[in-house]
């Protein structure tokens, strides 16, 4: 049976639609799970949402992608990704990244192995503890899935660890649904306010100079507010990447009072609006996989899974 780490991925379910002469008659259906509780499990399928109450369910699996998509498109949105979230100080190890933010969260402080390292893969992991340690970090590798596996293979033959999978998730921007009349309004600005601060402060446990760096070193961006009675209620980042194709989003946070409201999706649609203003044709955002409810919001609102990444941590 399925798993909460299930959410996202393409599933096939086999219910129980009936009875004939005393034998149960099945049908099966296909989609990306986008709930999965105590009594119902809940997919996208190419027909629209359909909700199947767990006493139906015959047999229920996760399934391989439709379709992967190409080496070229991964190591495109990679690009993308690392252009929206910037670290301060970056290397180059042939065509790989080498990126370090003080520490400052674990996508601006990782190795992109993508592209030829030009040198061998085991020289090249080499170089990149080295240069990790030089600066006084652990050394960390984003392993974007397929792409990276043989990365990952040797990583696994050098003992170093693991951190929870990651959901690469795209949308086309025209499809995102439009704002909510009922909802309050939402505020975009080109720079954070010291409330945008404050909520990203207490979301990643501090911001330091490196970290304001990271958040505003882009050219094209905006960041929203949610107020409502003059309180700062929910926030989030966006950015028009790679080549002006891609809007990134970023950082969305509802504080924990006003959840289930349906203001992260207030923001996120006015992100999409100013994305699209922007000639941004798709959206992307990355999510870790265990997060079951933000995972189910944003199949809500049209995104499915690109690819997934892993991050690799060497050994203390």
């Amino acid at each position: 049976m399925l798993r909460q780490q299930d959410l996202g991925h393409r599933i096939v379910v086999r219910r129980i639609v009936g009875i004939r002469e005393g034998r149960p008659l099945f049908a099966d259906a296909l989609g990306e799970l986008v709930e999965l509780s105590e009594t119902h499990i809940t997919l996208a399928t190419d027909r629209g949402r359909l909700r199947v109450p767990v006493e139906q369910v015959h047999r229920a699996k996760r399934v391989p992608a439709a379709r992967r998509p190409t080496a070229a498109a991964v190591v495109a949105l990679e690009l993308a990704a690392d252009e929206a979230w910037p670290a301060p100080v970056r290397g180059r190890l042939g065509d790989w990244l080498l990126r370090s933010a003080a520490g400052w969260t674990g996508r601006a402080n990782t190795a992109l192995p993508i592209g030829d390292p030009d040198r061998p893969l085991p020289a090249a992991l080499d170089a990149v503890q080295r240069w990790y340690a030089e600066r006084g970090q652990p050394a960390m590798v984003n392993t974007p899935l397929p792409l990276a596996a043989p990365v990952g293979a040797e990583l696994d033959a050098r003992g170093w660890t693991a951190r929870p999978p990651v959901l690469v998730q795209t949308a086309p921007v025209a499809m995102l649904p439009p704002g909510r009349p009922d909802l309050p309004p939402v505020g975009l600005s080109p720079t954070p306010s010291a409330e945008w601060l404050a909520v990203a402060a207490g979301r990643k446990g501090g911001l330091p100079d490196a970290a304001r760096h990271v958040l505003t070193a882009v050219d094209r961006i905006r960041f929203a507010q949610l107020h409502v009675d003059g309180q700062l209620l929910a926030v989030g980042r966006g950015t028009v990447t790679g080549e002006g194709r891609w809007l990134g989003l970023t950082l969305i946070e509802v504080l924990p009072e006003a959840r289930r409201r349906g203001f992260a999706g207030a923001v996120i649609r006015a992100l999409a609006d100013w994305g699209r203003a922007e000639g941004a044709t798709k959206a992307f955002l990355q999510v870790e996989q265990r997060n079951a409810p933000a995972v189910a919001l944003y199949q809500r609102l049209g995104f499915t899974t690109h690819h997934t990444y892993l991050t690799r941590v060497a050994p203390a």
